[in-house]
């Protein structure tokens, strides 16, 4: 797989995220829910996360602005990584999950980067603007915005069961977006397929050589 190719892959990842998370932002307030297609199980439910996955966080602002910059120290590390494997020449499957992940990474990047300056703040009853005179953050204190939401099987642990008997359960019940879906894909096929991945395309063969100790007369050529 070439350099070109990876280039592309992340660039449509990107510009998949981008795009729906500016229209989430600019057309929806906060926590506003709607089914897709008017399916029950696919809803676009706009959430706003400070943190890492699953809306972890640590620190307050100074913890935000380490994980931006965790952030960035990993993206620029993913552009020589992917760069070196496509250069040794790494299995094609190989290079398109690194370019899945360096993609969810970057994406996510730009949020925590970029949006706290470039939109307004948004609330329940309020629709962000882009660029407006000011941000709701600085550089470095942007939030991550999330909104695909699969809700594929919401019901009840039954009475019995330990310590949960009369709760709700649901599946799937994370909210995420593109970005965290490329990495999650990428990483997943990686630990799915390591032993196929893992390896160069053109593996150098050896061959060893036999030494002899037989000597080589003019005679024995001959014969």
């Amino acid at each position: 797989m070439r350099l070109r190719s990876s280039f592309l892959l992340i660039a449509a990842i990107i510009i998949a995220d981008q795009t729906l998370k500016f229209w989430i932002k600019t057309t929806f307030p906060f926590g506003h829910v709607t089914n897709v297609l008017g399916l029950e199980w696919f809803r676009l439910y706009f959430i706003e996360n400070e943190g890492m996955a699953w809306g972890w966080k640590f620190g307050g602002d100074w913890g935000k602005m380490f994980l931006t910059l965790f952030r960035l120290v990993a993206v620029i590390f993913g552009t020589w990584y992917l760069v070196k494997i496509i250069r040794e020449k790494y299995t094609t499957g190989f290079i398109v999950c690194a370019s899945l992940i360096y993609a969810g990474a970057l994406g996510n990047l730009i949020d925590s980067m970029f949006y706290g300056l470039i939109f307004s703040a948004t609330d329940y009853n309020t629709v962000a603007t882009f660029m407006p005179d000011k941000g709701y953050a600085g550089l470095l204190y942007g939030h991550v915005v999330d909104m695909l939401y699969f809700p594929i099987v919401r019901t009840t642990y039954p009475e019995w069961f330990p310590g949960l008997g009369g709760r709700e359960f649901e599946f799937f019940s994370p909210i995420f977006n593109i970005a965290d879906a490329s990495i999650s894909i990428g990483v997943i096929t990686l630990l799915i397929f390591q032993k196929r991945f893992l390896r160069k395309e053109h593996e150098e063969e050896t061959h060893p050589t036999v030494e002899t100790s037989t000597e080589t007369s003019d005679r024995a050529q001959v014969m």
